[in-house]
């Protein structure tokens, strides 16, 4: 069986985020303690598996992502790493339908290699900022925010680009303040640089210290960066050490997300 190891979010190699990828031939996945076991041997942040469905229904392919620690409701690299591969190898064109647990994705390839998933926005609700994560992430909150159930973290809104840039966050005390993790942003220092706003996701509870690029965080984002920058396409640039840029089109309750792929590593799984 092919695997392949994709980073997304990124138009150039060990960059972005790496999702591995895996197309099953049949009608079903393997029992679900083998697709943990495969996701943490490969060890990144989540490990997508797609398997084409039935043709006359609502969705094209099956879509599950695993983390090294357990199955997640919504991912968006992982996603796009998966229509990067669809589409390179020609076992799709235009746009592809995925049944996911949080409902069907689509993701549409364009021209230039690019590719646009359409995910569900997340519903912000305005929290008090919880005891404790401050002095978690070592700096102090403006504003926080729950992001409801499909991406499940705490926003937290911090004071500049600066602030975000230079988190060295106490990993595990951050899992006490939501069930994946915490989204720490800021708008950009300068925008002409090519991005509205900065972000970085922590996701101790689902064994994720530092994700690289989150593509769910960003139906979060957009809504929380449309409101106050007073615009629907925005870009925001997730600052981990391998950064990634992440371009929004806010679209009432979907959320357009649109970034480029590339597959790094092909290879075969043996086990």
């Amino acid at each position: 069986m092919r695997i392949r190891i994709v980073d997304a979010f990124t138009d150039r190699p060990f960059a972005g985020n790496p999702a591995g990828v895996l197309l099953f031939d049949s009608d079903g996945f393997p029992d679900d303690a083998r697709l943990q076991r495969i996701a943490t041997e490969v060890n990144l942040s989540e490990t997508a598996y797609a398997h084409p469905l039935p043709a006359g229904g609502d969705a094209d392919w099956a879509l599950r992502w695993f983390t090294p620690a357990t199955e997640v409701d919504m991912c968006g690299h992982a996603t796009l790493a998966t229509a990067h591969v669809l589409h390179s190898t020609g076992a799709a064109t235009g746009t592809v339908r995925f049944a996911a647990r949080c409902g069907v994705l689509t993701a549409t390839a364009h021209e230039d290699g690019s590719v646009t998933l359409d995910f569900p926005t997340a519903p912000l609700t305005r929290t008090a900022v919880p005891e404790g994560v401050a002095t978690a992430l070592g700096a102090q909150p403006l504003s926080t925010y729950d992001t409801g159930p499909h991406v499940g973290d705490l926003l937290v809104e911090l004071a500049d680009e600066k602030t975000v840039r230079g988190l060295t966050p106490d990993i595990a005390a951050l899992g006490q303040h939501s069930r994946r993790g915490i989204i720490a942003t800021a708008p950009a220092d300068d925008p002409a640089l090519g991005h509205d706003y900065v972000s970085r996701c922590f996701f101790p509870n689902v064994g994720i210290d530092e994700d690289p690029v989150t593509g769910s965080a960003h139906t979060a984002l957009a809504p929380f960066w449309g409101e106050r920058l007073g615009r629907t396409d925005l870009t925001g640039l997730q600052a981990s050490a391998r950064t990634g840029l992440v371009r929004t089109s806010l679209r009432g309750e979907r959320t357009l997300l649109t970034g480029s792929a590339v597959t790094v590593i092909e290879g075969e799984l043996l086990a």
